[in-house]
């Protein structure tokens, strides 16, 4: 093989220019490998990831080595700073081992707050700990999104993330949808504001070395799911603007842009009843390059959400690939159409060998192939990868999880706590006889004396989950969808302790869920958008003062939720708490 010429190693050249060195010289198989960014899994103590059997995913070394694959999405909860960041420098290793070198770029959901879905969030122990973004509308306070962006970048990239998969600014205009947690809300402005504040805070006045790069979603606004199911799942597989708002989704997008956001995720939704194509946004040529490139200008890198193109099994069930309104076609046809779109990367997936064939039969050329690797390295290049690709192992123990960072995270969750009612009940003395349920009876005890029973107690404090319907398999019930309405038998449980003794109800609200029952049998009603036991305790024992303000609008009944509009924000008749309601000591 020609010998290589490593001038585009050279940090005093332009990234043009070393881009384009660089790739005059890839093989096909090198050149396919930049377009597959998949789940990793993380070694333990530092060490290299053999196969993972429960999620069906290769060892790290036949990614890298084998597949010549360097994008990838860590899968799982990281362990401490240090051996994270010792694992994320042997896989720069095993990258530098390969005949060009071509650095790993780690992604990763978010990490920063309590959710663990597999799918979509993870939880991160060894992290400040925030409130969800639902936790940020509430405070509507974008100094402190950015705040919290450029902490979490710090964090991020001391053990070797560099890409953001998020922000979500998706507008949560439908009750019901599943995945309103990760967003802004439901005002397109707040959203709008919001969203730009979290990319500047990830990615700096410009993208650079110190940067992560951001990659929002999901375009063009995954809010207006028909009956708020989601498009992970063949049912939710459908997005239906009745209100004729498909252009306030975009708004968020719009504002994205001008912030520099370095990459976008197309949804998994196919839109109906629009001028575009009924097809999954990843598919979606009229969507992707008609309105993201050429209306909007968008430059850079476009990721599908993931599996796309391949039917899974995941933990012994079957996941298909969501690849709404082209079922039909085969994993080969649906590739093609995908880089027909103008997408650069296919989430999720890892057979670079299929599309050096499709190359290599002439069903697509290589110079549209080179219109994306130029995309995908220089981003590589922008973010100081091939200048720099390791970290600072034992930097990155004192740098993560600081407890600076913890404490204003949690000054964050007790903030942004949200009083709905109160009838005098709050705030509540410390040391009164504290009948608790949700709440850890140990921590509880720091601000009381915890009882057995509601008849026992001055006060009780019952701390739920939003109501959601179960489904059929492990995966769907991570996405929490269906009636917003709770259980007669949790219903008339409130009631029985609330006549009992004085009470106080917290909700987290991942979804807005059907209060009125819960506002009436209880003394006081505060919502959470991720707080740990002891934020909530504190606020509601006047230590804290609770001040978010709603993020939308609370319905007063599900028949108000079914006759809404799933594209139009604030479209449930007569809410029982509007946009923005929020109580104070």
């Amino acid at each position: 093989m020609t010998k290589v010429d490593t001038r585009y190693k050279d940090a005093s050249l332009s990234i043009e220019d070393r881009v384009e060195i660089l790739l005059s010289q890839m093989t096909l198989e090198e050149k396919a490998g930049l377009f597959f960014h998949t789940m990793i899994t993380v070694g333990e103590n530092g060490e290299l990831s053999g196969p993972d059997p429960a999620f069906g995913l290769p060892s790290n070394e036949e990614y890298v080595s084998g597949r010549l694959m360097n994008h990838f999405n860590v899968l799982g909860a990281l362990p401490s700073a240090g051996s994270a960041a010792k694992w994320h420098n042997r896989l720069q290793e095993l990258a530098a081992s390969t005949r060009l070198g071509v650095p790993v770029t780690l992604s990763t959901d978010p990490r920063h707050s309590f959710s663990d879905n597999p799918l979509a969030a993870l939880n991160t122990t060894a992290f400040s700990e925030w409130p969800e973004m639902l936790g940020f509308a509430a405070l509507r306070d974008e100094a402190l999104v950015e705040r919290f962006a450029d902490i979490a970048r710090r964090e991020y990239t001391a053990v070797g993330l560099r890409v953001a998969l998020h922000p979500q600014i998706d507008l949560a205009t439908e009750p019901r949808w599943a995945r309103q947690l990760p967003t802004f809300g439901e005002d397109a402005d707040l959203t709008s504001r919001l969203g730009a504040a979290y990319i500047r805070g990830f990615q700096g006045a410009e993208l650079g070395a110190e940067s992560v790069a951001a990659m929002a979603k999901h375009f063009p606004g995954g809010g207006p799911q028909q009956d708020g199911e989601d498009p992970h799942f063949a049912y939710g597989r459908e997005q239906v603007y009745p209100g004729g708002r498909f252009e306030l989704h975009l708004k968020p997008f719009e504002a994205a842009f001008e912030a520099g956001v370095s990459q976008i995720m197309p949804y998994y939704g196919m839109p109906v009843g629009t001028e575009h194509e009924e097809v999954g946004f990843g598919f979606n040529k009229s969507v992707i390059t008609g309105l993201l490139r050429e209306r909007f200008g968008f430059d850079g890198v476009v990721c599908t959400d993931w599996g796309l193109i391949s039917d899974a099994e995941i933990m012994g069930q079957p996941f298909p690939a969501r690849a709404w309104g082209v079922e039909h076609l085969t994993p080969r046809e649906r590739m093609i159409k995908i880089l027909d779109s103008g997408a650069d990367q296919f989430g999720g997936e890892a057979i670079p060998e299929l599309l050096v064939d499709i190359v290599r039969s002439g069903e697509v050329s290589e110079e549209r192939i080179d219109v994306s690797a130029r995309r995908l390295l220089r981003e590589k290049f922008t973010l100081g990868l091939f200048d720099q690709p390791y970290v600072d192992a034992e930097a990155a123990v004192s740098a993560v999880g600081t407890a600076e960072f913890r404490a204003e995270g949690e000054a964050a969750q007790r903030a942004s706590v949200t009083m709905l009612s109160n009838d005098g009940v709050l705030p509540l003395q410390t040391g009164l006889k504290l009948y608790v349920e949700g709440i850890d009876a140990a921590i509880a005890a720091e601000y009381g004396t915890v009882v057995a029973s509601p008849k026992e107690a001055d006060a009780a404090i019952l701390r739920l989950q939003a109501p959601y319907e179960q489904r059929e398999t492990m995966f769907e019930n991570f996405f929490h969808a269906g009636s917003l309405d709770f259980p007669a038998e949790v219903r008339e449980h409130l009631a029985a302790v609330a006549a009992a003794v004085p009470t106080v109800v917290d909700v987290f609200l991942d979804r807005p869920a059907i209060l009125g029952p819960i506002v009436e049998a209880a003394g006081a009603v505060t919502a959470n958008y991720g707080t740990n036991p002891r934020a909530i305790l504190d606020v509601l024992t006047g230590q804290a003062t609770p001040k978010g303000k709603l993020p939308f609008d609370i319905p007063s009944s599900m028949k108000a939720v079914e006759a809404s509009r799933p594209d139009v924000p604030f479209d449930t008749e007569d809410p029982l708490f509007r946009f923005g309601h929020g109580l104070s000591y």
